[in-house]
C-alpha cells in the first residue's frame, strides 16, 4: 500500500462517489478506480461496493478503513512534528571521561545550533557506562582513552558492543594538581615526589584498572581518594593538596586557571605509558552532522593543544 493509495481511499470513503472522489482528488476516474482495486488485490479484501446512490464500504472494508484513519491520524501528527516549525527536537549525546577539552568541544559545537531546535546531552560519567551509552545509542559519540595496559580489555568490549574506536591523540601522562602545590613549579614529578600526597582517582563500577581514567591505576597507593565528577576533583587539589595522573589536555576555559599540569617522570617500576584519547562510535552507522561537527571540534582543540609530548595527532 502506498501513501497515494491510502489517501485515495479515505477520500473516496469520504465523498461516498468515485466521480466526486477524483474530482476533489484532481485525478481522473479510471486513475482513481484503478488504484483501489490493485490495493484491494494488494489486501485481499473488497474495500467497496458500487450502489445507485455511489460507494459503500462492505464490511471488512469498514474495518479496513477504521485502522486507515487511525493509521492517518498518526501520520498527520508525526509529520506535523516532523516537518517545517515542527515540535521535534532532534537529539544528539555525548558520554566521555572526565575530560574538559570533551565538554569544551561540545560548547563550541553547540554555539552553531538554535537550541530551540535540539535537544542535547553531554554525560560525564565512568568508562564502563560510556561504552554502554553508545553501543544503545542514548549517545552517539563516546570520548575515552585505551593504553598499552588497557587495550585488550577495552577492544573486546568494543568487539562485543559492536563499537568502533577512532584514534584522535597520543600523549604521555601528566601529573595534575593546584597551582600552589609544592611540586607545582617541578619541571617533572617522579611517583616517589607524590607519596606524602592524596592521589585523586575518578570512581568506576568496578575495580578492574581497565576501567580507570589514571595511568598506573594497578599500583597500591598508601593514600587515595576517589570522586565522582570533575569538580570535586579540583576542590580536592587545592583542599588537600591532592593530584590525578592524567592526559595534561585541560581546557582553562572551564576548569579554570589555577590549575597546572606537570610531566610525570617514569622509571623501572612505573612507566608514562602512552594514551591514546579517542571516540567511539557504532560500528557501520551513518553519523549525524552534528556528530561530525562535535569531532571536529575535538580535533580542532585537541591540534591547538598539541606540544611535544603529543606523540601524534590523527
Amino acid at each position: 500500500m502506498t501513501l497515494q493509495q491510502m489517501i485515495y481511499v479515505l477520500t473516496v470513503a469520504e465523498c461516498g462517489s468515485m466521480n466526486k472522489a477524483s474530482e476533489k482528488l484532481f485525478v481522473v476516474q479510471p486513475t482513481l478506480t484503478s488504484a483501489i482495486r490493485e490495493l484491494e488485490h494488494e489486501m485481499g479484501i473488497t474495500i467497496f461496493v458500487r450502489t445507485r446512490k455511489g460507494v459503500t464500504p462492505t464490511a471488512e472494508g469498514a474495518e479496513f478503513l477504521n485502522d486507515l484513519k487511525n493509521f492517518n491520524q498518526h501520520y498527520n501528527t508525526m509529520m506535523l512534528k516532523y516537518q517545517g516549525e515542527g515540535s521535534y527536537k532532534r537529539k544528539f549525546g555525548v558520554s566521555t571521561q572526565h575530560y574538559s577539552f570533551a565538554v569544551k568541544a561540545f560548547v563550541e559545537m553547540a554555539k552553531n545550533y538554535d537550541m530551540n531546535q535540539f535537544e542535547f546531552a553531554i554525560r560525564e560519567t565512568r568508562t564502563k557506562q560510556v561504552i554502554l551509552d553508545v553501543a544503545a545509542l542514548r549517545s552517539e559519540i563516546g570520548v575515552l582513552y585505551v593504553s598499552n595496559q588497557n587495550r585488550k580489555a577495552l577492544d573486546r568490549l568494543f568487539t562485543e558492543q559492536e563499537l568502533q574506536f577512532h584514534p584522535l591523540v597520543k600523549c604521555r601522562a601528566y601529573v595534575y594538581l593546584w597551582e600552589k602545590h609544592p611540586l607545582a613549579k617541578e619541571p617533572s614529578i617522579g611517583i616517589e615526589q607524590l607519596e606524602p600526597y592524596p592521589c585523586l582517582s575518578f570512581e568506576q563500577d568496578e575495580e578492574n584498572p581497565f576501567f580507570s581514567e589514571e595511568i598506573l591505576s594497578e599500583n597500591a597507593y598508601p593514600k587515595i581518594i576517589r570522586a565522582t565528577d570533575r569538580a570535586t576533583m579540583l576542590n580536592l587539589m587545592v583542599g588537600l593538596g591532592g593530584y590525578t595522573l592524567c592526559s595534561g589536555i585541560i581546557s582553562g576555559d572551564l576548569n579554570g586557571d589555577g590549575f597546572v599540569a606537570v610531566p610525570f617522570r617514569e622509571d623501572e617500576e612505573n612507566l608514562n605509558s602512552v594514551m591514546e584519547i579517542g571516540y567511539l562510535t557504532k560500528k557501520n552507522s551513518m553519523l549525524s552532522r552534528t556528530a561530525r561537527q562535535y569531532i571536529q571540534e575535538l580535533k580542532d582543540f585537541l591540534a591547538e593543544a598539541g606540544t611535544a609530548d603529543r606523540e601524534e595527532i590523527y
